[in-house]
């Protein structure tokens, strides 16, 4: 049925209910009818010029609404900024445009006995009675000592600046790879890039030069001579940290080292059962900047190293050759220097005390 004011057959065809359905998705609001091309005059318009019923309106201006343009403006400053923090980081210098790391300076001097060295079958006999009876074992004698924070620096920088030194020290001293093999990279992997290349030189090309002996860099005896009689090496020192300018913090290692040492194979004047006694005596200074921290990696800037018993005829730039049980110091020593050239470094050699040595 129809509605109440529809015909009983329904609305006709083309009426206002159907022309309604018709157009009713057709909408001509406000946006529509400004863009529109032609503008109809008003009556007034035509009565008193006779002009035409319409006219051409000029084009809109298509552009960008003021809110576009302030997006697009601050998506123009967040990126210059990110590119301009990526380059520029406050908190943090890029890779590589801090100064370079200064070469490592170092002096290894070999200490001569004055007399046979003393041996025994029992390593923990000859600890007993030498100075270092009292000596912690491996790197129980390395302890870390409270970090206090600098001027520049937190406690955790502090600390973290002492770790990495410790690190180094135990790894160039204690580890046995490293002691009678050829193991360098667990030291190498702790130092700064740029003293990689004055590193990989000194094991390359050894020289007495000050600046290329790999017993400058690490502990390190030949194994076609001696061979560790016990792993527990005695070990005693400090560690200190101090900051020497605003972005740098320097860790100072003094540490004396005691090995049990066996000959490989019996030789002149080696009684190969038995055990004697090898000291190190080792300064180091390690420099730290805040991208060494991150990376654990340091600087090592100085080397000073004490060791014996050596006799002072062998080099000890390259590796250390102990004298061993019932051994004596050869005669002669280091070739001699000439004080008027340059670039060399003075050759050295001390003679080791008596007390340095068991008295068994």
């Amino acid at each position: 049925m129809g509605g109440p004011g529809d015909p009983p057959e329904g609305a006709p065809e083309g009426g206002p209910g159907g022309g309604e359905d018709e157009y009713r998705s057709v909408v001509f609001d406000e946006s529509f009818v400004r863009a529109a091309r032609l503008q109809e005059f008003s009556a007034q318009e035509r009565l008193s010029d006779h002009a035409p019923a319409v006219r051409r309106r000029p084009p809109l201006r298509r552009g960008l609404s003021r809110q576009a343009l302030i997006l697009v403006l601050l998506i123009a400053v967040a990126f210059g900024t990110a590119i301009y923090m990526g380059v520029r980081h406050p908190y943090q210098s890029p890779a590589g445009s801090g100064p370079l790391a200064e070469p490592l300076r170092m002096t290894v001097i070999p200490l001569a006995p004055e007399g046979e060295v003393p041996g025994a079958t029992d390593p923990d006999q000859l600890y007993a009675h030498s100075p270092a009876a009292q000596y912690r074992i491996g790197a129980e004698g390395i302890p870390l000592p409270a970090a206090r924070r600098t001027a520049h620096f937190s406690d955790s920088q502090v600390t973290t600046a002492l770790s990495i030194a410790k690190d180094y020290i135990v790894r160039s001293a204690l580890y046995p790879e490293v002691l009678t093999g050829d193991q360098v990279r667990p030291v190498r992997v702790l130092l700064d890039p740029d003293q990689l290349d004055q590193f990989d030189q000194s094991f390359r090309q050894p020289a007495a030069d000050g600046r290329h002996a790999p017993t400058g860099w690490l502990v390190r005896f030949d194994p076609t001579q001696a061979k560790l009689a016990d792993r527990g090496i005695r070990v005693q020192g400090t560690l200190q940290a101090a900051e020497t300018d605003s972005s740098t913090l320097e860790v100072t290692g003094d540490h004396t080292f005691v090995y049990a040492l066996r000959a490989v194979k019996a030789g002149a004047g080696e009684k190969a059962t038995e055990t004697s006694l090898f000291t190190v005596r080792r300064e180091l200074h390690f420099r730290f900047d805040r991208e060494d921290l991150r990376l654990h990696q340091a600087q090592l800037v100085v080397s000073y190293v004490q060791a014996g018993p050596l006799s002072c005829a062998e080099d000890s730039t390259n590796r250390l050759h102990p004298l061993l049980a019932g051994q004596t110091a050869k005669e002669g020593g280091p070739a001699g220097t000439d004080p008027y050239a340059t670039g060399g470094a003075t050759a050295l050699c001390g003679s080791l005390a008596t007390g340095a040595q068991p008295k068994v």
